[in-house]
């Protein structure tokens, strides 16, 4: 059995207390075995990153930009290797895992360019012979607790805006997937990351997650998770007067108009709502339809979703993968059962028996529902999406804005003028026009609204906002 273990100031940490990575389509696999530190691993990852910080943040922009392009280089050459991993460890079907280590690559080869291009501003000052220079430092020490969802893409969009402005990083990966982020440790410390910069420590995040939170060393935390530990997290960031970004919970909203391409709509709407089997902050978890058009796109969606195709994620045929574990799998059952009890016709959701043990379940469509059922309005994270019929656009503004949450909203109409109605007034951090809520570009801003997101965006240009802190400087020159 392959053992791996923390990276902490340029070594490899063996806690002892391994534990097993389990392959979620066949859970008499276990991929490998991870050393799961202790609140002790966690002050001897920030010491490292303390004591590398001062020299990292004077290192050139070049130094920075090798480090990250090499490493988004290696990441593309071995995409479809880390891929397998990817998808035998969380669940995505090959062409997703993929998919998403590409992700990770183009992010990271983005971000060694903005190394080179982060650079400062000069302003006239309104009195005489003083010259005024805005620049940006980096913030010190960052703790980065990362999801399971996308174990790679998301530790990489935040490891390398991180590690490109001259921060130095402690990161706790996800407990149920942990090989992804021994991946691009193993890459930043094979492609010359000086000691200390890049820290990984594995680790429960009651235990690690949250030593790392309070640790008075720590400069800023970015945590994508539950909305329960962000919230908690916002607290204790607060009182510390630390630097906090969060990436929380979504119960997005697709509006499908009357007049919408029906292909188009149902196409958006089967990627959006059961792709990567549902377990995607962006998902669409709502989906609100016109009257007119409401039975025909229910009677296509629903013959759509149950010929999905429901397998091991390694399976060319496979189209959706397992459930990522037995919990969140329960979890899902749940709200299955509720929306029954709440009287919604329920199409799909039972648990499937395959060839192997796992955590599979077929796709659900919860019909005939209101906003105001618990299953329109909890974040379920799974395979599921329910209907909700409306009279027009006044209407499917107000039910898709009619949520505690903010992150993607989308509608699917033929109209320019419906269309740029509802940009203007969505509730969310980003819009989608006849395209799925799921699926952003790696150089823009990702983010929301409300009870989705916290703190400076991330992604793109933005992530300086976070990943910086700004230093103005008066200079008299007379």
């Amino acid at each position: 059995m392959t053992k791996h273990m923390s990276l902490i100031d340029g070594k490899w940490a063996d806690f002892g207390n391994f534990q097993p990575d389990i392959n979620p389509a066949n859970t008499d696999e276990v991929i490998a075995e991870f050393s799961y530190g202790d609140a002790g691993a966690v002050d001897q990852a920030v010491a490292a990153a303390k004591r590398a910080a001062p020299g990292w943040a004077a290192t050139t922009p070049q130094v920075r930009h090798d480090l990250l392009a090499a490493v988004g280089t290696a990441l593309g050459t071995n995409a479809e290797d880390y891929g397998r991993v990817l998808a035998r460890e969380e669940g995505k079907t090959l062409p997703e895992a993929i998919g998403e280590v590409g992700r990770a690559s183009q992010v990271f080869k983005f971000f060694a360019g903005e190394a080179l291009r982060l650079g400062g501003q000069l302003h006239p000052s309104v009195r005489p012979d003083i010259d005024i220079e805005i620049t940006r430092e980096p913030v010190g020490v960052v703790g980065l607790i990362t999801p399971w969802n996308f174990p790679i893409a998301i530790p990489a969009w935040k490891t390398a805006p991180a590690l490109a402005f001259g921060n130095c990083v402690v990161m706790k990966p996800a407990d149920l997937t942990p090989a992804c982020a021994q991946i691009i440790a193993k890459l930043l410390d094979d492609n010359g990351c000086p000691p200390g910069v890049f820290n990984l420590v594995y680790g429960r995040g009651s235990v690690v997650g949250e030593a790392l939170v309070n640790h008075p060393d720590v400069d800023a935390i970015s945590f994508t998770g539950s909305v329960d530990v962000g919230r908690s997290m916002a607290e204790t960031c607060g009182r510390l007067r630390r630097k906090l970004q969060l990436e929380m919970g979504g119960k997005n909203p697709m509006v499908v108009m009357d007049d919408a391409d029906m292909d188009v709509a149902v196409d958006a709407c089967l990627n959006g709502a059961f792709f990567s089997t549902g377990q995607r902050c962006t998902a669409s978890s709502r989906l609100i339809v016109q009257a007119g058009i409401h039975d025909s796109f229910v009677e296509k969606l629903s013959a759509a979703m149950t010929a999905l195709r429901v397998g091991d994620p390694l399976d060319a045929e496979t189209q959706i993968g397992p459930v990522v574990d037995e919990k969140q799998l329960a979890s899902n059952l749940k709200y299955v059962d509720l929306a029954k009890e709440e009287a919604a016709d329920v199409i799909g959701g039972d648990r499937l028996e395959l060839a192997t043990p796992g955590f599979f379940q077929a796709p659900a469509l919860f019909l005939g529902t209101t906003n105001d059922m618990r299953i329109n309005r909890d974040e379920i994270f799974g395979p599921i999406a329910s209907v909700i019929k409306v009279a027009g656009l006044e209407e499917a503004i107000a039910v898709a804005n009619d949520t505690e949450f903010g992150l993607s909203s989308g509608i699917c109409t033929t109209s320019l003028k419906s269309s740029r109605e509802y940009r203007r007034r969505a509730q969310a951090g980003m819009l989608m026009v006849n395209l799925p809520t799921a699926g952003v570009d790696y150089h823009v801003p990702f983010g929301g609204r409300k009870g989705s997101s916290f703190g400076p965006r991330e992604q793109g240009s933005f992530a300086a906002e976070f990943y910086t802190t700004v230093k103005t400087a008066y200079v008299f020159a007379g």
